[in-house]
């Protein structure tokens, strides 16, 4: 049970090994006493034909969508207004967190419900009406079957504490209609210019943003903070993911400043004796936090 097969931020799958093959999508799957548990969805397969693993969305899952559909002629999901990712171990221990659990915010849509409700970036939800998040794909599922416009409470984890805010949930439909959900802009190619001079901290090269190097690796105007010019290949920021071009907007949920400024934060937390530092990182229309860990 509740297994995610990255079908969408609302899996939560049954596995079976019963025998699912091409054109049963859709249909029931029924246990024992000839109840329906599931409707089967997908396989498993490299050859296109069943290897005897399938994948069923559970029926109590589908109880609401199918309710909505006969209540409203169409799907009414909750709407947060929140881009999330998951609370990692280095990140936990950045953030003073006692263990990792919840999602992080790295995005709040304007004009949404959680920035009405004042949810801000680096904020973690540990906890969705009283329902504990353990695992950031929780909160989708939670949101998503949560009644439009009903007030909710977010318990939030920020800046070493807890808080609890209340928000009026959106609908998630009304939210694409009206554009409040922005589309993602296709990524394009980065430069090919010459690596430019900066300082070096951590395994990164760190520059500021020139025209040049907007030009060059595409960066949005609104982005501000220092560019990645460099990374060591064996280092942590590298094997995180990190690359030239990445823009680092904060730094331990501070504005990065200039490339003297980000390295000198950096270096102190280093020095501190801490394992890892937080970092959120821009590259083009994407956006994330990387909790960089420091050589021991």
């Amino acid at each position: 049970r509740h297994r995610d097969i990255n079908a969408g931020p609302y899996d939560e799958f049954i596995q079976t090994d019963a025998s699912i093959n091409r054109g049963n999508s859709g249909g029931p799957m029924f246990n024992m006493a000839g109840e329906v548990v599931g409707i089967n969805t997908a396989i498993f397969s490299p050859t296109g034909g069943s290897v005897g693993i399938g994948f069923a969305v559970p029926s109590n899952l589908a109880r609401g969508i199918v309710e909505q559909l006969v209540k409203y002629g169409k799907t009414k999901r909750g709407w947060l207004g929140v881009k999330i990712q998951e609370v990692t171990p280095e990140i936990a221990e950045s953030l003073g967190l006692d263990a990792p659990k919840g999602a992080m915010v790295f995005d709040v849509t304007k004009g949404g419900p959680a920035e009405k409700a004042g949810v801000t970036k680096g904020d973690v939800i540990l906890s969705f009406d009283g329902r504990a998040i353990d695992k950031m794909n929780q909160l989708p599922r939670l949101v998503a079957e949560a009644e439009v416009g009903k007030k909710s409470t977010l318990t939030l984890w920020r800046k070493g504490k807890q808080q609890t805010v209340q928000v009026d949930l959106g609908q998630l439909e009304k939210a694409e209609e009206s554009g409040l959900i922005a589309s993602r802009k296709p990524a394009g190619k980065k430069g090919e210019n010459a690596k430019p001079q900066g300082i070096a901290v951590a395994g990164l090269t760190l520059a500021a943003i020139t025209d040049t190097l907007r030009e060059t690796y595409q960066i949005p105007a609104a982005t501000g903070g220092v560019v990645v010019v460099d990374v060591v290949p064996e280092s942590d920021a590298a094997a995180k993911g990190v690359e030239a071009g990445d823009v680092i907007v904060d730094i331990d949920q501070s504005p990065a400043g200039t490339p003297e400024q980000a390295a000198e934060k950096i270096k102190s937390v280093e020095k501190s004796g801490r394992g890892s530092i937080l970092l959120f990182v821009a590259r083009q229309y994407e956006m994330r936090f990387v909790a960089l860990k420091f050589k021991k």
